[in-house]
């Protein structure tokens, strides 16, 4: 390979690498001036990493849109750059756009960009999509009743160790909701609860092994700490 081509590659390639480096810089730049309450220099450093598309920063101008947060509040603005993150996949944009739709800010009201804006967050692995997606199939907010899809949501949350999805999962195992009805299973949801301080986890817990035989307390106690063990290993 000659010198000559050698050099045009150099040249090619610091070409193609520098635009990303600039908004890198620019979005670690105004993650700092955001975490000294410096907004003007954050939307300043953000602006130009999300005109070059950089989804984290659009997200986070939305946020401050939508916040009032250096800026004038303008939902239009929020909801706007929302969906550019959201469009380039972007869970918590795509979480915070359904909230705008939900509530009408910046975007007509529209149940049905709500549910699909939570589902695509939710798939992607957002909790904050998949608790309120649970607790909208639970109680039928924006859809209609759908306890199967209640507890498959919750279940994503809790396993996540979303204390109040599983303090959920505890009370619709106990009632069968969705579920045919499950002592072991509410007493290990409860537990698992209780054990990140849920004062209601502790006290399902409680009520649940009155209705349970020494066997069944004792299934549940082990599959608790196998959920535990589990828990700690993904730490």
């Amino acid at each position: 390979m000659t010198a000559r081509l050698l050099s045009k590659l150099a040249v090619l390639i610091l070409t193609i690498a520098l635009p990303g480096s600039a908004f890198s810089g620019d979005l670690e730049d105004g993650n700092a001036a955001y975490d000294r309450g410096d907004y003007a220099t954050a939307l300043s450093k953000y602006m130009k990493a999300a005109e070059q598309g950089d989804a984290s920063a659009q997200n986070t101008l939305g946020l401050m849109y939508d916040q009032g947060q250096g800026v004038a509040q303008d939902y239009e603005q929020a909801a706007n750059w929302y969906l550019k993150a959201s469009e380039q996949g972007h869970a918590r944009a795509q979480y915070n756009l359904g909230i705008m739709y939900r509530e009408g800010q910046g975007v007509p009201q529209n149940n049905d960009q709500e549910l699909y804006w939570f589902l695509k967050s939710a798939k992607r692995g957002y909790l904050r999509a998949q608790y309120n997606l649970a607790v909208m199939y639970q109680f039928g907010q924006s859809v209609p009743v759908n306890y199967k899809q209640s507890v498959y949501w919750f279940m994503m949350a809790a396993e996540q160790g979303h204390t109040t999805s599983q303090h959920s999962l505890g009370v619709i195992y106990a009632e069968g909701l969705g579920v045919p009805r499950d002592y072991v299973q509410a007493y290990v949801w409860s537990s698992l609860a209780a054990a990140q301080g849920h004062d209601g986890g502790r006290t399902n817990r409680d009520i649940f092994e009155r209705f349970m035989t020494p066997e069944q307390v004792a299934e549940a106690q082990r599959l608790t700490r196998e959920w535990e063990r589990a828990g700690e290993s993904r730490i």
